[in-house]
C-alpha cells in the first residue's frame, strides 16, 4: 500500500536557533513587531510503500533517526496517511 509521510524536523527547545533569531529580526524590520519568537525547521514529504500505517510510520521514523534529523540537537514528528491517487 502507498503511504504519504509528512516529517517535521525542528531544533530541540534547549538549542539556540540563530536562523530563527535572524528571521525574527528581519520581520521586526519589516514592521511585524508583534512577532515574539521564530524557530526555524525543516518539512519533508515522503511517499513510500508499506503494508500498514504502523510500518510506514516506523520506516519514516527510522529515516529521521538515520539521516533526516540530528538527534543531538533536533527532534522530529511524523504524520502518516494513505497516499492520494
Amino acid at each position: 500500500m502507498k503511504w504519504h509521510a509528512r516529517i517535521y524536523v525542528s531544533l530541540k527547545p534547549t538549542v539556540n536557533d540563530p536562523q530563527g533569531l535572524a528571521i525574527q529580526g528581519g520581520l521586526h524590520q519589516l514592521g511585524f513587531n508583534a512577532v515574539t519568537r521564530v524557530r526555524m525547521g525543516k518539512f519533508l514529504e515522503v511517499d513510500l510503500d508499506a503494508p500498514d500505517a504502523a510500518a510506514a510510520r516506523e520506516a519514516a521514523e527510522s529515516m529521521c533517526r538515520g539521516l533526516l534529523a540530528n538527534p543531538v540537537v533536533e527532534q522530529f514528528q511524523v504524520d502518516v496517511e494513505v497516499a492520494a491517487g
